[in-house]
């Protein structure tokens, strides 16, 4: 099925639709108050504007599904999305705005191989590491970056491995480490000798069956503010704590979800940018301090895809909370959020180097630019 726009006043008048797995919601929006407003710079955007995603809605990803401003959405369920309008805070801009799962829905694809595949898609999210990789075959150039630090870790089980304390730590007792696919991190750690190769099972696919399986045999990747509330809460056969320690802090700085279109389209994207880019970073604080109506969405859409991962209320509370103390989101270095810092990403250009790994010949700027973020937005 096709994503279908109905029209603003009828979305406000039929809050629950369901029309062949299609549904139709509404929060708490003024919608139907505000009249849509779009400036000169977002009338030259995409309509509609469309964002594709790594995985499923999640908190993480709140700044994205704040564009919906708390106003009406469609879901989508057979293709795993949700729509309605861009929002700048309350303002209904009238611009289309549709949000896509990724993961499984697009068959574990790399989202920048995916968005050279399906060229509608205007923004796409991206991770340092990756962008560097795959720049010859699907360059990415990262416009806006709403989380400060990658929420990824490594988590373990503290009753069968009381004495680890850190990644290091696993690789010192060769403890099998499962991840998603080949990762970056892996092979960095490995060159570091950190872990070792034998160690790291890439069979990972999201499903929390081979770590419970396990009864805590093996370490496992995760997002910080998403998995410690699962394994705790939501998984019964588990139901304890795990530990676990960010990528980030084990010396792996990428940037992760960051939003970003094709390099080529830098030129006949620059005006709508100017204008779409603000709007996404204050969509990042607004979330940061408001997320109620944003959760609920995320929550809602999660139902209704009805597949294998679980995602209620009460997570996305604890998300929202475990990215602010753990600095998740935040300001960079300076008093603005959603930029981003060339010397960190010549870090992670140089831990590349060091291990090996292709990095193209590349530099910060090929991967990156902060020319649209306004500087005047940011965390108090």
């Amino acid at each position: 099925m096709h994503k279908i726009f109905l029209p603003r006043l009828l979305l406000t008048a039929i809050l629950c639709l369901s029309i062949s797995g299609l549904i139709a919601c509404g929060g708490d929006s003024q919608v139907e108050e505000n009249d849509a407003v779009a400036s000169e710079g977002l009338d030259s955007c995409p309509d509609p504007i469309i964002i594709q995603t790594d995985w499923f809605p999640e908190s993480e990803y709140g700044a994205t599904y704040e564009l919906f401003g708390g106003g009406t959405y469609l879901i989508d369920n057979e293709n795993r999305s949700v729509a309605g309008t861009l929002h700048d805070g309350e303002v209904d801009t009238g611009i289309g705005l549709e949000v896509r799962t990724g993961g499984p829905a697009i068959g574990f694809t790399p989202v920048a191989s995916h968005m050279y595949t399906d060229t509608s898609i205007t923004l796409g999210y991206a991770n340092t590491e990756g962008q560097i990789t795959r720049f010859n075959s699907a360059p990415l150039l990262s416009v806006v970056a709403p989380l400060e630090r990658n929420p990824q870790m490594i988590m373990w089980d503290p009753d069968t491995y009381p004495d680890v304390e850190s990644i290091a730590d696993l690789g010192e007792r060769d403890i099998t480490i499962s991840v998603f696919g080949p990762e970056v991190f892996s092979e960095v750690f490995i060159a570091q000798g950190i872990w070792s190769a034998g160690q790291v099972d890439p069979s990972y696919d999201g499903s929390p069956a081979n770590f419970i399986a396990s009864q805590g045999s093996i370490a496992q990747q995760g997002f910080a503010s998403a998995e410690p509330f699962n394994y705790r809460n939501t998984y019964e056969e588990w139901g304890k704590d795990v530990k676990y320690q960010l990528l980030h802090d084990a010396g792996f700085p990428v940037y992760s979800q960051t939003l970003a279109i094709r390099s080529d389209d830098k030129v006949s994207l620059d005006a709508c940018l100017r204008d779409l880019v603000p709007i996404i970073q204050r969509a990042v604080v607004n979330f940061s301090s408001n997320p109620d109506s944003t959760n609920a969405l995320i929550v809602d859409a999660v139902e209704s895809f009805n597949s294998f991962w679980v995602y209620g209320e009460e997570i996305a509370d604890y998300s929202v909370k475990t990215q602010s103390e753990l600095g998740l989101v935040g300001n960079g270095t300076n008093d603005v959020v959603g930029d981003m810092d060339q010397n960190r990403v010549q870090e992670v250009i140089d831990l590349m180097d060091e291990a090996g790994i292709d990095t193209n010949e590349i530099g910060p700027s090929d991967i990156f630019t902060n020319e649209y973020i306004d500087e005047s937005i940011g965390f108090d």
